[in-house]
């Protein structure tokens, strides 16, 4: 499986053995498990930041009976942390590009997105309002957030581009690149009226035999 620890000294991996990467001073491992960050582990004091690039797995979105998602499921964030006086200060951001059919042609849509989330988590302030719903004991659930975030930030309705122009109503095709006139199809009469053309065309004949 794929190492989650940050790229900055050369160590092994804890879980997996693999070669991978830990934080160097202090050194402490900075995930705890897959997606949480311990921030305490960072050591941060009052006034100083720290940041970190990071991949994310991010889940399947679905919508409207149809499904979204990044390519292999990852991402790469940029997570910065801020101490303060009370807590910790926190922006994340990522570009993930998601992909799927959109909904007006069905054919795929690639979805960039650019997400921008600031949370603070102030414990000792002693304000509820003050506390961020992802950290726990001063562990911070990367991965809930960032899958939040995208779900947030994805459109309402996913297209293909802008200007898309659906599917032909009568034969179904996809009508972005089609030739102007080509779905120009003759209409069909409406079943509804069928009685009245039988009626109209029974007046017609008898007045045309009583001109004659």
């Amino acid at each position: 499986s794929r190492c989650r620890y940050p790229r900055m000294s050369r160590r092994s991996c804890p879980p997996c053995g693999r070669p991978s990467y830990s934080h160097p001073i202090p050194r402490k491992v900075i995930f705890v498990e897959a997606g949480i960050v311990d921030l305490g582990h960072l050591a941060l004091s009052h006034g100083q930041a720290r940041r970190l690039d990071l991949d994310v797995d991010l889940r399947p979105i679905a919508l409207g009976g149809q499904t979204y998602a990044t390519e292999g499921g990852l991402a790469r964030a940029r997570l910065d942390v801020s101490r303060t006086s009370t807590g910790h200060a926190l922006r994340l951001r990522l570009t993930p590009e998601l992909s799927g059919p959109c909904v007006r042609c069905l054919e795929d849509a690639r979805l960039p997105l650019e997400i921008d989330v600031r949370e603070v988590d102030q414990p000792s302030a002693g304000d509820e309002e003050l506390r961020s719903p992802y950290v726990d004991e001063g562990k911070l659930d990367l991965e809930r957030w960032a899958n939040d975030a995208v779900v947030l930030a994805l459109p309402a309705q996913p297209l293909c581009r802008t200007d898309c122009a659906g599917l032909c109503p009568v034969c179904g095709e996809a009508l972005n690149d089609a030739e102007p006139g080509a779905h120009d199809h003759p209409a069909e009469p409406d079943p509804r009226w069928a009685k009245l053309r039988e009626l109209q065309k029974g007046v017609v004949g008898k007045e045309h035999r009583w001109m004659e």
